[in-house]
């Protein structure tokens, strides 16, 4: 669950100077003590952001003290983590600290409910690239947090050729041909598919994973007899109009995979609070 340590650094680094600006008005006049602050749940969910709290550890002079960890579950009233240090330094960074966890445990929880649906089923939920910009490392963090998977981290990892791609091929098969050549040996294809005809085309073109994207069950169904019957080392992949209503149906058909970029971008946060002790 290691995300780059640099990558994460730069990140909270930017994110408490975003908060601090020219400079906390509070720690320019109040004189500063040794205090203990607790992070304090007041609502369930699943926690995220260790990781990343741990950074600010690492670059500011406080002591975090955990009873949590990523992927854990909280109830109301538990103690989820003791900050010490200064109060001035405390303070400055209280914010940032709690935006961290917030952020990412909003997203875990959702995720993780989505993941229970999928118990029953051999499916796997993936996230998508509705991320909110900059925030992307940190987002697919949380969902992996949640028991998720993530899909391709940006377009240099997978090529996914989607509705708007494939109105720009006159020939399909031929542009097939051809990036098999050109694109790297590890990299994987993926096809997306609106009905019966084009999934047996995109198999049949040489696609590495197929995605049915907005089609009804009873058709991703179809699809899926069409893979195990034709083309078993292909990857199915069902995306739109996924709820945590929806989700045992599409997983039933037998299909690979779900995607919903619901699971981040309708994420509610938490109730977490941080109180000083003393």
């Amino acid at each position: 669950m290691r995300v780059a340590q640099r990558l994460i650094e730069a990140f909270v680094r930017n994110a408490v100077e975003e908060d601090l600006g020219r400079g906390d008005l509070f720690a320019r006049i109040a004189d500063s003590r040794p205090v203990q602050a607790v992070i304090v749940a007041k609502s369930h969910g699943v926690f995220a952001g260790r990781e990343y709290i741990d950074a600010v550890e690492a670059l500011y002079d406080i002591e975090l003290v955990w009873t949590i960890d990523d992927g854990e579950t909280f109830a109301p009233g538990d103690r989820l983590l003791e900050v010490r240090g200064a109060s001035r330094d405390l303070l400055s960074l209280e914010r940032s600290i709690l935006d961290f966890a917030l952020h990412a445990s909003g997203i875990a929880t959702l995720t993780a409910r989505y993941v229970e649906k999928l118990t029953p089923y051999d499916c796997v939920l993936l996230d998508t690239r509705k991320t909110r910009p900059g925030l992307r490392a940190f987002e697919k963090y949380a969902v992996r947090c949640g028991g998720g998977q993530n899909h391709r981290m940006g377009l240099d990892d997978c090529l996914m050729l989607k509705d708007t791609h494939l109105r720009t091929l006159d020939d399909l098969e031929r542009f097939m041909k051809e990036v098999r050549r050109k694109i790297p040996f590890t990299a994987k294809i993926e096809i997306e598919c609106e009905d019966l005809a084009m999934v047996e085309r995109a198999m049949a073109v040489g696609a590495d994973i197929v995605m049915c994207d907005n089609m009804p069950p009873e058709t991703i169904r179809k699809a899926v007899e069409f893979r195990n019957a034709r083309y078993p080392h292909i990857l199915m992949e069902a995306s739109g109009n996924v709820t945590l209503e929806t989700i045992e149906a599409i997983a039933a058909t037998g299909i690979d995979a779900i995607s919903s970029g619901s699971v981040i971008h309708q994420a509610t946060w938490p109730d977490l609070s941080m109180r000083v002790e003393g």
